[in-house]
């Protein structure tokens, strides 16, 4: 199956609630390959490689978030592939 790449937006209360531990654990058990970082103006952005089925599998869980989270809108685009070889954390 072809892999694509999404770039990804989450507003909400999304910082301070484990967000980023949890997309992670998520990712990796999904095997989506990329990074998750926290914005300056309290969103999350996230860049997801995968076959469509499991990047789609990953955004709608993206819609519901961490245990803590409150998620508002996900944002979701087509971008050029980056080829990422895990999953990470950045800061």
């Amino acid at each position: 199956m072809e892999k694509l790449h999404y770039n990804i937006t989450v507003k909400g209360r999304v910082q301070g609630v484990w967000f980023r531990k949890h997309t992670k654990i998520k990712a990796d058990e999904l095997e989506i390959d990329g990074f998750v970082k926290n914005l300056p103006n309290g969103d999350v952005y996230i860049e997801a490689e995968g076959n469509k089925l499991r990047l789609d599998a990953f955004v709608e869980w993206l819609h519901k978030g961490s245990p803590h989270s409150k998620v508002y809108t996900v944002d979701t685009r087509l971008g050029d592939l980056k080829d990422y070889q895990s999953f990470e954390i950045k800061r």
